[in-house]
């Protein structure tokens, strides 16, 4: 919320003499935080208002060119050279006079161009450095300063503006009503409230005709017409100031006003062109199959969720959300229909994802606005279009308002006090309730409070401390550290997870933590099954994002996405690895809802932990390309399953885990390169090429691999024990086996091993081969075998028993046969 300091000062009688300092820290302790303070921009010289008395078009010139005499104030006009073409004889215009200094450093002289001395310069606005519309000169009108006027106080050059972060449950605040409200009462000065308007004694019946069918989310609708708009009409230079210093453009005199309206009350509107409204209006929500264009000309297929603003020809606006073209205001429109309603928040919140149309209203809707001000909000824009624009009203307002009172609120007046640490009287806690427009009632301790009509998010009596603890003032709050217990260190979990990802870092891997939620279309481009678990999934109630409003139940959606994104930015070379949680969907009990009044017993606790899915911790990489790139030593290697597989492994060393391998099949894996990974012969993982479909949908290179595991199913490891070192020499054997193809090599391995016993220092699989003389159906596997003895030099009959019994203990578990 952009905040002009001259449009506060009307509001607030500010202190004399404040500075922009002591303002920015009254903000800060009302709990704003201050993004940025606009100051003026530089300029120096004489800026002054003029008169066009006179325009010569010039010819002869490659583009047009304007000669015109402009009354400064000065006994003669100034002849001035000009290209723009808006404006007319008779308009006010800023003129920079010779010697003037505009912001950039342009000074201004009097120079002959054209074949005329020009003698200054009109200005635009971005040339004054207060927008950065460049189209034309700015146009002040034709009255209301006289010319010769310093132009700094009219275009508010002196003028600071305070640019606000309004937290989401503070939606009042999102008006120069609720900041001034909330200044006047932390500064202690007194305040104008822009809603405290008498209003008008409008005769007659209603224009219009209008049902609310939906008063859970509309619970007051209001609406006025008006006629003999003139559509030509400008809008008058202190109200496109104002939007121009919050951050709002200019469109119409219509559009103008209501948008000027919000800023001030907090009340959106919307302004319909009343001659395309056709019959009577219903606030209802839509139907299957409805359809609305809106003003930004798309066409929207809406959902029972939506609520609408229809007539007799069907939708023709978005409530909250956005208008439709069909009743837009346009360049001829001269009869209007002004709309004020108080919209339920979650509804507006959930439209406004759906169709992704964030904007201002939505912002202010979705945070809650004042239904008290609807009827007040169309009488101030009503004066405006009848002052600026020549409009007169017809009729009197229609407004349906179904509201109901809303319950007081008990309090006991020594909560604040207890929860802040601060020792606040009774008198201080009524006196900030009542700053912030609340109604106290009650004698005795507790209190009865009545929250105004535009703090809707007051509901509990935690809601009404904080508000006392704000306008007392954060800094009261005594800051008492307690003492720091004595470190422990990293949990055993801690270090396992930082070991993994240094691992795979050391092995060339590069982390890419991804969005942490999915949505149905990231599981079918996996072509997970039906009755896959990964289906199963716990959905967000608000999500972020309605295209993923579920938890991720596995990384590699996010992972995936990631390694696309870097492939369609020119990487072709790409390694990537996260590590995270993941949460499986499940049935659950539901959780409980503990009051904030005080501590919840342990049954609460444990209810609330019992609803908390399962958090398993998974590793997962992709990687593509060449996983050795090529140069002058070679060829280089492209990246393959056994890359995955490898990674698994990586994984598995770095937290203390024995990883078996074997042949398996999972989606999104290709069904004859897929690997599972067990520990201690429970299945952990998987790892190997994507499913060539798989591949194509997601936009991937063929034979992109992957590997994910759950890193939390790893025993936990024990105390580290060094392995006995012997200084004796080590023999070395090369074994090659011809196996059968269906024959996992991990099983190959593990029954050498046990061949081998004691003396095997190490095992190594180093070669593959398929092919002639190998058998058809059968692959030979080379392994290499490093036995030692921890207290003498093996001899070579000793070496010899090792290998034969390997050999031995590999026939009878795998009926593989050493290669000639």
């Amino acid at each position: 919320m952009k905040v002009p300091v001259s449009w506060l000062s009307e509001l607030v009688d500010l202190p004399a003499g404040i500075s922009v300092e002591e303002l920015d820290t009254a903000f800060v302790r009302l709990g704003f935080e201050v993004e940025e303070i606009v100051r003026p921009p530089a300029t120096t010289g004489p800026l002054v208002v003029g008169r066009v008395l006179e325009i010569e078009e010039l010819t002869g010139f490659k583009k047009p060119i304007r000669y015109t005499q402009v009354d400064v104030g000065e006994d003669a006009p100034r002849g001035i050279v000009c290209g723009a073409r808006n404006f007319a004889v008779g308009d006010l215009v800023v003129a920079a006079l010779p010697g003037a200094v505009l912001p950039g450093d342009f000074a201004i002289a009097a120079r002959k161009t054209y074949d005329h001395v020009s003698d200054g310069m009109i200005c635009s606005v971005r040339e004054l450095g207060i927008g950065e519309d460049y189209a034309g000169i700015l146009v002040l009108g034709q009255d209301g300063f006289v010319p010769g006027t310093p132009a700094a106080d009219v275009l508010g050059l002196d003028d600071v503006v305070f640019d606000l972060d309004v937290t989401p449950d503070r939606g009042y605040a999102m008006s120069m009503r609720g900041i001034a409200r909330d200044l006047a009462g932390v500064l202690g000065v007194p305040w104008r409230d822009p809603a405290d308007l008498p209003l008008p004694d409008w005769s007659g019946a209603p224009a219009w005709d209008v049902t609310v069918a939906d008063a859970d989310r509309c619970d007051r609708f209001s609406m006025l017409a008006l006629e003999d708009l003139d559509p030509a009409a400008p809008s008058p230079w202190a109200l496109r100031q104002r939007l121009a210093q919050c951050g709002v453009r200019s469109i119409s005199l219509a559009v103008d006003v209501t948008n000027y309206v919000m800023l001030e009350l907090g009340q959106p509107m919307h302004a319909f062109d009343r001659a395309t409204v056709r019959g009577p209006i219903t606030v209802r929500k839509a139907t299957a199959g409805e359809r609305l264009t809106t003003l930004d000309g798309a066409d929207r297929a809406l959902t029972d969720d939506d609520l609408l603003i229809t007539d007799e020809s069907g939708p023709i606006g978005m409530a909250g959300v956005m208008g439709g073209a069909s009743t837009e205001i346009g360049d001829s429109t001269t009869a209007v229909l002004l709309e004020a309603a108080h919209w339920e928040q979650t509804g507006i919140s959930r439209g406004v994802r759906r169709h992704r149309l964030p904007s201002e209203a939505g912002k202010r809707f979705e945070r809650g606005t004042d239904p008290e001000v609807t009827v007040v909000a169309l009488a101030r824009a009503a004066a405006l279009l009848v002052e600026h624009g020549g409009a007169r009203v017809v009729g009197a307002p229609v407004d349906v308002d179904t509201r109901t009172p809303r319950q007081p609120v008990a309090l006991d007046a020594d909560l604040p006090g207890r929860i802040a640490g601060v020792d606040y009287t009774r008198a201080q806690v009524i006196d900030a309730l009542e700053a912030i427009g609340a109604t106290v009632e009650g004698t005795g301790e507790t209190l009865r409070v009545f929250p105004p009509t535009w703090r809707g998010d007051l509901v509990e009596p935690a809601d009404l401390v904080e508000e006392v603890v704000r306008f007392r003032g954060f800094d009261e709050i005594p800051s008492i550290l307690p003492t720091a217990p004595p470190g422990r260190g990293l949990t055993e979990r801690q270090r396992r997870r930082r070991s993994i990802g240094r691992a795979l870092a050391d092995a060339g891997y590069t982390e890419a933590p991804a969005f942490p939620f999915i949505g149905t279309p990231q599981l079918d481009a996996l072509g997970l099954p039906a009755d896959d678990d990964r289906r199963r999934v716990n959905t967000v109630r608000n999500p972020l994002s309605e295209e993923a409003p579920a938890l991720r139940t596995t990384l590699l959606p996010g992972l995936l996405a990631s390694l696309a994104r870097n492939l369609a930015r020119g990487q072709r070379d790409v390694a990537l690895f996260e590590h995270g949680a993941v949460f499986p969907g499940g049935e659950r009990p539901a959780a409980p809802l503990p009051g904030v009044d005080r501590r919840p017993d342990d049954a609460t606790l444990a209810a609330l932990l019992g609803a908390v899915p399962a958090q398993p911790w998974h590793v997962a990489v992709a990687i593509t390309g060449q996983r050795e790139p090529r140069g002058w030593w070679g060829p280089g290697r492209a990246a393959e399953w056994a890359d995955a597989v490898q990674a698994a492994r990586t994984v598995a060393q770095a937290a203390g885990a024995e990883l078996t391998v074997r042949a398996g099949e999972r989606a999104p894996w290709h069904p004859g390169r897929c690997a599972e990974l067990l520990v201690d012969g429970r299945v952990v993982g998987h790892a190997g090429e994507l499913h060539p479909k798989v591949c194509e949908t997601l936009g991937l290179p063929p034979r992109t691999s992957v590997m994910e595991l759950d890193a939390d199913a790893f025993p936990a490891p024990g105390v580290p024990q060094a392995p006995p070192i012997s200084t004796f020499p080590p023999v070395l054997i090369d074994l090659a086996l011809v196996v059968a193809d269906d024959v996992p090599a991990a099983r190959v391995a593990d029954a050498l091993a046990d061949g081998a016993g004691e003396l095997l220092e190490a095992i190594r699989l180093f070669d593959v081969y398929t092919g002639a003389p190998v058998p058809a159906g059968s692959r030979s596997l080379a392994y290499a075998l490093t036995l030692r003895a921890p207290d003498r030099t093996l001899t070579g009959e000793e070496a010899a028993a090792v290998r034969d019994a390997a050999l031995a203990a590999v026939t009878a578990a795998t009926g593989a046969a050493l290669r000639a």
